[in-house]
């Protein structure tokens, strides 16, 4: 049997195509009787405009860009980018717009992708992630005419709307919360240099530990993937005076720091205590589970869609509240030993060799 067609909706309700066309898009011009009817016969016979008619109808794309710019290793278990895109289904699906979703391993041809999509006109606007400190992303989709929102902590854009949450709040408590247990030497795990919230986590980081009166405590440089979280932590525990404590940028991080830890014999949190960021749902699971940062990923990707969509429109914008980061305590973080500090690696050899040149004497 063939698929009913918009003519065929037309010829039973006794009206145009133009006035069932308008009677689904809910646009002025048709009584609301006659409407009724339209949408009545249509649910009858099963039928609904195909995207792609109905993008024609619009003048749009019915879809929207993300591309991301990330090595395959680092975006494959990242927790907040899965959670993010359900957000933006969650309005996308409904509006009936379609995210296309492109990875890509430099900027440079983040920019190329950016071009070619306007170009080819596949999308009516882009979500714009990882914003780096000098980022000319924004700048060049202002010179494409390609409608974006930036997605990020709370920085200020001079070209599109920005929406996020500052995460400067949620260090801060995190610092501040280790403080409480009598930590001094706090470490911070950080993310790239040169991307926003990488810095912005750090100086959140440094700038409690100095409003504290505590001198500067390690910190390592990171690109966010289990990898690197755990050498770091490695490179810390080999310090000769390694740190009581440590944040991470990301839960990833501080899982594979814990898990590090652990295998060496530290005692997590008696001897070291160990926060996340982004409260992932496995956080909670961990032995011990692990103290993290929390932030509603699926809100940012709600309020992202909406904000765009809106811009898209052309449609004043809907204010947005997003819940600030907040600090969820759990067992990985505890009171600081009374005792020494755990001996590093290092400073275990050091003490054993200067204990056999006693011995010879």
């Amino acid at each position: 049997m063939a698929r009913p067609t918009i003519n065929d909706v037309a010829r039973a309700a006794g009206v145009s195509k133009g006035a069932v066309s308008f009677a689904l898009h809910d646009r002025p011009g048709v009584a609301p009787a006659t409407r009724e009817r339209i949408l009545k016969v249509a649910r009858e016979m099963g039928w609904t405009p195909s995207a792609r008619a109905r993008a024609l109808s619009v003048s749009k794309a019915l879809a929207v860009g993300l591309v991301m710019a990330r090595r395959p290793e680092t975006l494959r278990a990242d927790p907040f980018f899965p959670s993010f895109i359900a957000g933006l289904e969650t309005v996308l699906s409904d509006r009936g717009y379609a995210l296309l979703l492109q990875v890509v391993t430099d900027p440079d041809k983040a920019r190329q992708s950016y071009r070619r999509l306007a170009d080819e006109g596949r999308v009516d606007g882009v979500f714009v992630t990882d914003l780096l400190v000098d980022d000319e992303r924004p700048a060049l989709l202002a010179e494409i005419g390609l409608p974006a929102v930036i997605v990020g902590p709370g920085i200020e854009n001079p070209y599109w709307p920005v929406v996020g949450a500052d995460d400067a709040p949620g260090i801060v408590a995190a610092v501040e919360h280790l403080i409480a247990l009598g930590h001094t030497r706090i470490a911070h795990v950080g993310g790239p240099s040169d991307v926003v919230h990488g810095v912005s986590r750090k100086q959140a980081w440094c700038s409690t530990l100095r409003a504290a009166g505590l001198p500067d405590s390690p910190f390592v440089e990171t690109d966010f993937s289990a990898e690197s979280g755990a050498a770091a932590t490695r490179q810390l525990l080999d310090l000769v005076e390694p740190p009581t404590a440590v944040i991470y940028a990301n839960d990833l991080m501080a899982m594979a720091g814990l898990s590090l830890a652990v295998s060496r014999g530290v005692d997590v949190p008696g001897q070291l205590s160990i926060v996340g960021f982004d409260d992932t749902e496995i956080a909670a699971h961990l032995q011990p589970a692990l103290t993290s940062v929390r932030q509603d990923a699926i809100a940012w990707g709600a309020a992202a869609a909406i904000r765009l969509l809106e811009l898209i429109d052309g449609t004043p914008p809907t204010p947005i509240e997003l819940a600030p980061p907040a600090l969820v305590v759990r067992a990985s973080t505890g009171p600081v030993s009374t005792g020494a500090a755990h001996a590093a690696p290092a400073q275990r050899r050091r003490s054993t060799r200067e204990r056999g040149r006693m011995e010879k004497q």
